[in-house]
């Protein structure tokens, strides 16, 4: 969703000094998604579009060589080693990271697990426990909760699971009011790919909408996803409720008690996965419509909680092995990669990824507002998991990064700085054995 809220008197001609929530790119660039192959597995018909164009089949941009891997390849890595935590901070490597954000480096707040040596992990932070608005990484919370919730309904029954969010198509409602944030539909009568904005009549299923929330970063589908969870905890089997039961809810429950129903549904899911509340919680919905429909709270976040999520996602810990799996699917960048991810250095890695900014211009003199350049508050926060070269996972780590550096693409930035945590991570591990 885009808000331009002026912070200062503006005349005709000014640019438009605003406060903007930015979850990804304002063009159609997303920042990740299903493995190309899972179209007949999922039914996210974008998949189907990217696949035709990997083959030659459609005209557009290919994927890199670390976008292909196949289904069955992009699983959790650390199941055998679930007793793992993170482990003390290594001085050395964290003062290899700082020196790597120079001047502005206590604008930064990072954390990086090499477990590339299993037997030797590595792991560095800087400033990693200060709390910062999560922005869009904070929709990984709300793949917690979803996946959370299906485990509490069908706890022996992972089929179940699936095809409650396969075959379920809700009607997005309201709540999608509003979001520029476009997501990428297959026409299967046409054979062809439509971007739009989601309008309130439009269908999806959850695994859709999923999709659009991760991959496109829809603040709209992350809306929809929200309410559609609140009422899969209020209606258990008769979920999805008919239109007319749905909108008695709504309207016979006191706010109070819907903000209750939203923590039980967003937060509690944290908890009982073995992260800090206090260091990782989204608070509401993320639409100025799902707002007022479902009141809810603040929203933070740490990096060193947010790599503890990735670590504990790898160690298949979030929900379970199942739900696990299909999250780091979900996060499988294999659209076009921006940000952290969109640094050459890991166009033969596997990533996977998600990204959220919030900047805040004023006016000043001889500066322009521009996007993810904000003069009052710049904020980038990026989560990835990279394995090198994407097959042969020769290296392997876990990144979580914050960053406010006003005045400076925020965006360029975690590139570069992506590519520099890439070769520091190649320097301690030695170059790759030559092919035989």
């Amino acid at each position: 969703m885009k808000r331009c809220v002026h912070t200062g008197t503006r005349k005709p001609g000014d640019a438009c000094w605003a406060v903007v929530i930015l979850l990804s790119v304002l063009t159609c660039a997303g920042a990740a998604g299903y493995p190309l192959d899972g179209y007949g597995h999922t039914g996210i018909g974008r998949l189907e579009s990217a696949r035709r164009i990997q083959e030659g089949i459609d005209e557009g941009t290919k994927q890199p060589p670390g976008a292909l891997l196949p289904l069955d390849q992009v699983r959790p890595r650390l199941l055998e080693r679930r007793d793992m935590n993170v482990p003390d901070v290594d001085p050395e490597f964290s003062a290899q990271l700082a020196a790597l954000l120079g001047e502005n480096a206590d604008r930064y707040s990072l954390a990086v697990l090499d477990l590339s040596d299993l037997d030797a992990p590595r792991y560095g932070e800087h400033r990693a426990g200060e709390l910062a608005n999560p922005g869009s990484v904070g929709k990984l919370a709300v793949a917690i909760a979803w996946f959370q919730a299906l485990a509490d309904m069908y706890p022996d029954d992972t089929q179940a699971r699936w095809r409650l969010l396969k075959d379920t198509t809700v009607v997005a409602g309201e709540v999608v009011v509003s979001d520029h944030h476009t997501v990428r539909r297959w026409d299967r009568d046409n054979q062809r790919l439509v971007r739009k904005t989601l309008a309130p009549t439009d269908t999806g299923t959850l695994l859709e909408f999923m999709d659009w929330m991760l991959s496109a970063s829809a603040n709209a589908a992350a809306s929809v996803l929200i309410k559609q969870g609140v009422l899969l905890r209020k209606f258990g089997a008769a979920f999805p409720p008919a239109a007319e039961a749905e909108r008695q809810f709504f309207t016979a429950t006191q706010k109070p008690e819907l903000s209750r129903a939203l923590a039980e549904f967003l937060q509690d899911p944290v908890t009982r996965n073995g992260l800090d509340l206090g260091q990782f919680r989204q608070g509401s919905l993320f639409t100025s419509a799902g707002k007022r429909l479902i009141p809810g709270t603040s929203s933070h976040s740490t990096s060193r909680e947010l790599l503890r999520f990735l670590l504990r996602l790898e160690q298949g810990r979030i929900v379970d092995e199942f739900s696990s799996t299909e999250i780091k699917r979900l996060l499988y960048s294999t659209e076009r990669r921006i940000r952290y991810a969109s640094s050459p250095a890991l166009n033969e890695s596997a990533v996977y990824f998600k990204s959220g900014s919030l900047y805040e211009c004023a006016p000043e003199p001889e500066f322009k507002c521009m996007q993810y350049q904000g003069n009052v508050r710049n904020l980038m926060h990026s989560v990835a998991i990279v394995e090198a070269p994407a097959g042969a996972r020769r290296l392997f780590y876990l990144v979580a990064m914050m960053s406010n550096v006003l005045r400076k693409n925020s965006a360029v930035d975690h590139q570069t700085l992506a590519t520099q945590i890439h070769r520091l991570i190649e320097r301690r591990h030695g170059p790759a054995a030559p092919a035989p």
